[in-house]
């Protein structure tokens, strides 16, 4: 690949950021030596073990009950560990897996399609653009076939071909069909699932359930996590529990943009706490934008809302050749359209990974071919799969998706083309973890979302829901009892241990501190205008110079929150104003790091499209010289960040350009 050699601008660039962070050591991953295919049988062989006598002799804290926190909880429960799952919803069923819709991934190869274990990995380190672990990405194959088979054993209702075998369809950045179902709801089935399985297991006794609280900090004593401090959301009580070891399994933040896919309770805190209690950020600006959601259709919109994926298997994406066309679509002949994502990628068509099919759509949109009132959005039209399959098959497929998009919109896309417009969705970066998924604070693990490792710059439609339960089921009740085995004997912190103590007093100081701002604007307000910053700073594309301004923004927007946010009532009480003012603190910190750690990665990759750096084709330029390598953030206590690495090796899926064409 080709760069330019460094100019003034560089070396200006060079110096601003030796301002904002320095450099740290070198990390290594645990990843046994050797064939990166044979690695998880070889350190799971190599795990301590617990007896089955001895289990119940430890304690395990999950905060979190979505798909890898309750997968997670009701395993350990179900190996005899006493396990305490918390969760600031009032049911685990409510966690925010429940809004995944499209399927969820596995290599089960049961379709005469080529598809297997090797071209699911292909698959999965190419499309997260080479900055993932690849021997995370074999985990996550090997494991995919078990969970399946599991999920379908306690109760999942995949979808089913006529002779009883499990339907699969595809999507985006493969050409295979390896995504298996519950029509265009099944992140809400498996959450049902797994909810049943964890509640099976505290009737059972061995996991204790605490709903409505939320964690505001991490307990670290002697190096190691050893308990949360948590606030009870209907008292305001605040309390702390202690355990042999932490589990954080609380999704993503991709709701520090304000307008996101994610449900508006979907906040940052327990992971971001946990960050400045010593623990890793890894690639926070790696964030996906949602080729498939509803276009913001007014200002005072709260939130975007995610049209699967896989309407991408029957929809064809297009906008009108000619600029600011309003036509109504029906009146714009076949002749007149740009069916973009087939003309640029034609081996994909409109399957191309969600990067690709974002930059596109915005693209196409700045250009001046959006369409829709506020000509934000680009056109997803099932009028050929419609004549060609019938309404009846479109319906068995995509029939609520179909029933949600007419709510929302008052349009029927049985009539007329979808408008779809990217939306911050996912995000990619998280705690970062070594291969046993434990954190850079021995005991504190992490799963799903809030970790990083298996999607690299850029995560494949359906892995999401594979990867918290691969979290889950099948990595946490192995890695966790292997980290608690030499602790055979000791006991949990005490509650009066001075650690203890000061983390409690630390979130009461700061509940404190915010309430006596006692300013003028409420948090939903500066959160509005952070997402602001970063749309405009840190989006679909960044530059050093959105990005240096958008770091700029940040600090005075922060400087203005703690001066003038406006906290009614008191820490004593049900008050949600409370919960959103601490979540939104938190994301103002977050907003800069990721602004920094986007600034400070000077390639494109994936999801994160420098514009400096592209191909004559618009398509984004990597740096492997320099940067094949997963960034790792520590912030000190003082504020000062410090930029770790992680080096990424390839050996099964050697380096090599992205081609979806």
């Amino acid at each position: 690949m080709t760069h330019t050699a460094p100019d003034a601008a560089t070396s200006d660039l060079e110096a601003d950021l030796d301002d904002l962070r320095r450099i740290g050591t070198d990390l290594t991953g645990g990843v046994p030596d050797g064939d990166p295919a044979t690695a998880w049988q070889r350190r799971r062989d190599a795990y301590k073990l617990v007896g089955p006598l001895n289990r119940r002799k430890f304690t395990v804290i999950v905060v979190g009950t979505g798909l890898a926190g309750a997968g997670c909880a009701a395993a350990l429960g179900e190996l005899g560990y006493n396990v305490s799952s918390f969760t600031f919803h009032d049911a685990p069923r409510r966690a925010h897996s429940v809004a995944a819709q499209g399927g969820i991934n596995a290599a089960r190869a049961r379709k005469v399609d080529n598809d297997s274990v090797h071209r699911f990995v292909v698959d999965t380190v190419k499309g997260g653009d080479f900055r993932g672990r690849e021997a995370d990405a074999f985990r996550l194959a090997e494991e995919s076939v078990r969970v399946i088979d599991h999920l379908n054993a306690i109760g999942a209702p995949f979808a089913r071909e006529y002779g009883g075998s499990l339907a699969t369809r595809s999507f985006g950045g493969v050409q295979v069909s390896r995504t298996y179902y519950t029509r265009g709801q099944t992140g809400q089935q498996l959450q049902v699932a797994a909810s049943q399985a964890l509640l099976r297991q505290v009737a059972a006794g061995t996991v204790t359930l605490h709903t409505r609280q939320e964690m505001l900090d991490l307990i670290v004593a002697d190096g190691r996590a050893q308990g949360i401090v948590v606030r009870d959301l209907v008292t305001g009580e605040i309390t702390a529990q202690t355990a042999h070891a932490v589990v954080l399994a609380t999704g993503g933040y991709g709701t520090v943009y304000f307008q996101s896919t994610l449900a508006r309770n979907c906040n940052a805190t327990a992971s971001w706490r946990a960050h400045r209690r010593g623990a890793l950020l890894a690639s926070p600006s790696f964030i996906q934008f949602h080729p498939t959601a509803l276009p913001v259709s007014a200002e005072w919109q709260s939130k975007t809302t995610l049209m699967s994926e896989s309407l991408r298997n029957d929809g064809r994406i297009w906008v009108p050749k000619k600029e600011h066309d309003d036509r109504p679509p029906g009146d714009i002949p076949d002749a007149e359209r740009d069916y973009y994502l087939e003309r640029r990628y034609p081996a994909y068509g409109n399957l191309t990974p969600r990067d690709v099919a974002s930059r596109a759509a915005v693209t196409e949109i700045n250009g001046g071919h959006g369409v829709g009132p506020l000509h934000n959005s680009v056109y997803l039209d099932f009028a050929d799969a419609l004549a060609r399959l019938g309404k009846s098959t479109i319906s068995e497929r995509y029939g609520n998706l179909f029933s949600m998009y007419r709510d929302a919109t008052g349009e029927d896309p049985y009539e007329v083309p979808m408008r779809i417009a990217p939306a911050a969705h996912f995000t990619m970066g998280g705690l970062w973890s070594d291969f046993d998924q434990m954190s850079s604070i021995p005991g504190l693990f992490v799963g799903g979302e809030v970790g990083w490792g298996y999607h690299g710059a850029n995560r494949l439609g359906a892995n999401s829901l594979l990867s918290a339960c691969v979290d889950g089921w099948f990595t946490l009740p192995y890695s966790v009892p292997n980290y608690l085995a030499p602790l055979l004997g000791d006991e949990p912190l005490p509650l009066d241990h001075e650690a203890v103590q000061h983390a409690v007093t630390s979130v009461r100081d700061r509940i404190s501190r915010l309430i006596a701002v006692d300013g003028t604007t409420g948090p939903d307000r500066f959160h509005r205008r952070l997402g602001e910053i970063l749309y405009r700073g840190c989006g679909v594309m960044r530059s050093a110079d959105s990005l240096t301004t958008a770091i700029a923004e940040i600090r005075e927007l922060r400087d203005e929150f703690w001066s003038d946010v406006r906290v009614v009532g008191s820490g004593a009480q049900f008050n949600q104003e409370l919960e959103r003012a601490g979540r939104v603190a938190d994301f103002m910190e977050l907003a800069e790091l990721m602004c920094l750690d986007a600034l400070d990665r000077d390639e494109s990759c994936g999801a994160h499209f420098r514009v400096e750096h592209q191909t004559a084709q618009g398509e984004a330029l990597r740096d492997d010289e320099h940067w094949t390598f997963a960034s790792a953030w520590e912030t000190t206590p003082t504020g000062e960040q410090i930029r770790h690495r992680e080096p990424l090796e390839f050996s099964a899926v050697p380096l090599q350009t992205r081609n979806y064409k």
